[in-house]
């Protein structure tokens, strides 16, 4: 198992490297999940034809989704996460440098990321009178495929890995000072709350159900894989355990399976209705 205990340190985080500006292949990973949930979000309103958007109607709200991730996991990485440094230098919230030199910008919230992702495209379909639910069923079976590539960012970058272990699946990453075995935890979450949480969506997505569903079964499916893995993923240094031995991940998760139910729910009330 050497090998597979060494692979991240084989690995060059950087695709391209002129000078002192990198292109990490963690940014390629999220232009790929973009343009994978742009894919299959034109395949199924090519061959699924209760969807009655327009192109333009979807390319907008997707781009608006697009735009709430990138704000929104940078934003909730600075209040969930690390409020306290950013409020003593905010310029790091949106500027790549420090002390002259371009180091990128550290730090993204999935939590943070989804809010405004939801957020961004309801108010814009608001705006131009589109059923939002509707919507919601159209998009979110793409959304965990997406995230599986961000993931496997992470792993590329060497960065969010787990707790130390004496598993065989352990690796050693070069970003952590301590040398030791840890968890995987960036594959644990690419295959739970990516592949498997998509196999299971794109499976029930022509299901008949109340309009809306899919956003609360997301919500819900993320959250359980997301908080089982989090008993193997390090907790962000300055935070460690909240409430004894929970994480801010699995507190965030909670709150996500009860907005999930309370979709659900109305999903149901819509349908009886």
């Amino acid at each position: 198992m050497n090998w597979w205990q060494n692979l991240p340190s084989q690995i060059n985080p950087s695709v391209i490297s002129i000078g002192g500006f990198h292109i990490q292949w963690y940014s390629v990973m999220y232009l790929v999940a973009f343009a994978v949930a742009y894919s299959l979000v034109r395949y199924r309103l090519k061959t699924e034809k209760r969807f009655k958007f327009e192109r333009a109607i979807v390319d907008d709200a997707f781009t608006w989704g697009i735009l709430g991730v990138i704000l929104g996991g940078r934003l909730g990485y600075v209040l969930f996460y690390n409020l306290n440094y950013y409020l003593a230098n905010p310029l790091e919230i949106i500027l790549p440098f420090r002390d002259g030199v371009f180091v990128g910008l550290s730090g993204m919230s999935f939590h943070g990321g989804l809010i405004a992702a939801v957020v961004f495209p309801l108010l814009y379909l608001r705006k131009h009178k589109q059923n939002i639910w509707e919507f919601a069923d159209l998009v979110m079976p793409t959304i965990p495929i997406a995230y599986m590539f961000g993931r496997i960012g992470n792993f590329l970058n060497a960065e969010l890995y787990g707790r130390v272990t004496e598993s065989p699946l352990g690796m050693y990453f070069y970003t952590d000072p301590s040398g030791l075995l840890r968890h995987p935890s960036q594959l644990y979450e690419a295959a739970l709350e990516g592949l498997v949480l998509f196999i299971v969506m794109w499976s029930l997505r022509k299901s008949k159900w109340g309009e809306g569903k899919m956003l609360g079964i997301f919500l819900i499916g993320y959250a359980a894989a997301r908080i089982t893995v989090e008993f193997f993923r390090e907790p962000d240094a300055h935070l460690g355990f909240i409430f004894g031995p929970l994480t801010m991940g699995q507190l965030l998760s909670a709150v996500m399976v009860l907005v999930g139910a309370w979709i659900i729910w109305k999903a149901n009330s819509r349908t009886k209705s």
